[in-house]
């Protein structure tokens, strides 16, 4: 079966680093409750936020470094470097796991309030580690705030024989997994969570969202550039957008609420993040077909400086997600256990990002210290 993808061209595409390190900001921030910076994230301008954002670039890059190398080294050795990436996932998972319940036991200890336990969802921890532990080994038990690795191991863990249809059959693949994203929302699909519940991000449905970033890696973009350039897409995706500030400030704001109809606020309100609503995938597809169209690949912009920290932090994004779900406990302590005052909510959240920004340039910096220099050249000799 012939190839019919279109691989991107080589080289780094410093729109992903740039958008993948505002992601990783904006999730930190969104993870400290009663946070006034917080109010700069995406999520209170439309229905999508940083985490659809994330979701979409992991399945864009995926595709976009694996693709190559199942294609020219082979499909084992493409599968077998997907499922090694997915297990470095999931040691940092595991790892950050244990660093987290020992942080909230810790604070909850240090400032006598065990209702941490119980808000951060390791309560149960504490109670019967062995179980909790075991669960957590097998991404069945999250506590809050640790969603987003295990749907990302999951996906990475299942996309070799994915790639390699979509390689051949680009479009299939993206239909199949609408269809699987449809049939999950009808039907209610979902893994089971510890100690009850659900997946908080149902991979059935997710999973569409990251494969979508793979189909626009692949070719996909291409096939949509005359929809992303239309003046139809420019003033309909204009007006939803606009909607979906509406709707989202209304659910912020009784007082907006009550000026429209209960049936159109329901509608919206609460957002489905869970089982990923499809407002929300429409938002966020209006949303990457807009930044496709205004933000090109040799934007000189990429250059300059004001921009390197989140490109850095986009280069190291899974080093930087981690101490950031780790940071964002410990500022939400401060912020309750000591000042909950405006200037201490600017504090911790600059302070939380320059940490973030910090780790990004240590990890660069570190990798390219590991990398082995090239032995000098030998003099020539009288023979030259």
């Amino acid at each position: 079966m012939r190839i019919r993808a279109q691989l991107p061209p080589k080289g780094r595409d410093y729109r992903l680093d740039l958008l993948r390190g505002f992601a990783n900001w904006a999730i930190y921030l969104d993870h400290i409750p009663n946070n006034v910076v917080n109010w700069l994230t995406p999520r209170n301008f439309g229905f999508s936020d940083a985490a659809d954002l994330f979701v979409f670039i992991s399945g864009y890059t995926a595709s976009f470094v694996y693709a190559r190398i199942m294609l020219g080294r082979g499909f084992v050795i493409g599968g077998t470097r997907l499922i090694r990436r997915a297990w470095q996932i999931y040691v940092a998972h595991i790892v950050l796991l244990v660093m987290y319940i020992a942080e909230i036991g810790y604070l909850a200890h240090r400032y006598g309030d065990p209702n941490l336990e119980h808000e951060f969802n390791v309560a149960g921890f504490m109670a019967d580690p062995a179980e909790t532990l075991y669960q957590g080994l097998i991404l069945a038990f999250k506590p809050v705030n640790m969603d987003v690795l295990p749907l990302y191991i999951l996906l990475m863990a299942a996309f070799p024989p994915v790639l390699w249809i979509m390689l051949r059959l680009p479009n299939l693949t993206l239909a199949a997994s609408f269809l699987l994203y449809l049939a999950a929302r009808h039907f209610g699909w979902n893994l089971a969570a510890f100690p009850t519940g659900y997946w908080y991000f149902n991979p059935f449905c997710w999973q569409f969202l990251f494969i979508f970033g793979g189909w626009f890696a692949l070719g996909g973009s291409t096939l949509a550039k005359p929809l992303i350039r239309s003046r139809a897409l420019l003033w309909l995706g204009g007006a939803y957008l606009l909607f979906a500030l509406v709707m989202t400030m209304a659910g912020r704001f009784p007082e907006i609420a009550e000026l429209m109809p209960t049936w159109l606020y329901d509608a919206f309100n609460p957002n489905d993040k869970t089982n990923l609503a499809p407002y929300r995938l429409v938002h966020f597809i209006v949303l990457a077909f807009f930044i496709t169209r205004c933000l090109p690949r040799d934007w000189p912009g990429f250059d300059w400086p004001i921009f390197q920290p989140l490109i850095k932090c986009g280069q190291q994004s899974l080093e930087v997600f981690c101490v950031g779900v780790f940071l964002a406990v410990g500022a939400h302590v401060i912020l309750v256990e000591i000042s909950g005052a405006i200037w201490m909510q600017i504090a911790v959240s600059v302070a939380g990002v320059a940490l973030l920004t910090a780790v990004a340039y240590y990890r660069s910096w570190s990798k390219k210290a590991d990398k082995p220099k090239s032995p000098p050249l030998p003099a020539p000799g009288i023979g030259g």
